[in-house]
């Protein structure tokens, strides 16, 4: 049988009982491997990368034999409350019902990320930090830091939020430089 590959936004049940969101296929810079971006449906909704090959691989029956499905992900036709984990505990209803509400909320993006998703310059990303003052968060501080490929480390929301200004100041600065060397 013929699978369909993954588009941005489908929903895939692994075959440990946990949902998550396609953001996107893309290939690896080196080796131009495919590979799967999703996110976690649960919890603090992580991000995680997989070659396209392993995604889309059958569950090996060796390993999991009581697995329910017959591939590691499987396109979701429900929503993930309707759908069972594997291997729940019969006491832990309560959690359930958690995850399974939290699981249901789709996170809507921060309407300051998707600003400084759509800044063409450092300089104009460097301002959406800055205008955001009092309202960052660590959340928005690695969003930020994820698309810039930085990493800020943990600490205090004010010392993380400086040194992400200070960080795109210094990008700025190669940038031009390069952006000048390269024009002679």
């Amino acid at each position: 049988m013929e699978r369909n590959l993954p588009r941005p936004g489908d929903k895939y049940m692994h075959f440990k009982g946990k949902a998550y969101q396609i953001v996107c296929v893309a290939y690896h810079s080196e080796t131009r491997e495919r590979m799967v971006a999703y996110q976690a449906l649960y919890g603090s909704f992580e991000y995680f990368v997989r070659s396209l090959a392993s995604f889309m691989s059958q569950v090996d029956r060796k390993k999991y034999p009581q697995s329910r499905q017959k591939y590691r992900f499987e396109l979701m036709e429900e929503s993930p409350a309707a759908i069972e984990p594997v291997n729940q505990e019969p006491d832990s209803r309560q959690a359930q019902t958690d995850a399974s509400k939290m699981a249901q909320q789709e996170e809507q993006a921060n309407p300051a990320l998707l600003q400084f998703l759509d800044a063409d310059t450092l300089e104009e990303k460097y301002h959406v930090i800055k205008s955001l003052g009092n309202a960052v968060t660590d959340r928005l501080i690695d969003d930020f830091a994820v698309v810039l490929d930085l990493v800020i480390p943990e600490g205090s929301l004010d010392m993380r939020y400086q040194q992400l200004l200070s960080s795109v100041r210094t990008m700025q600065k190669f940038e031009s430089t390069r952006l000048r060397t390269w024009q002679k």
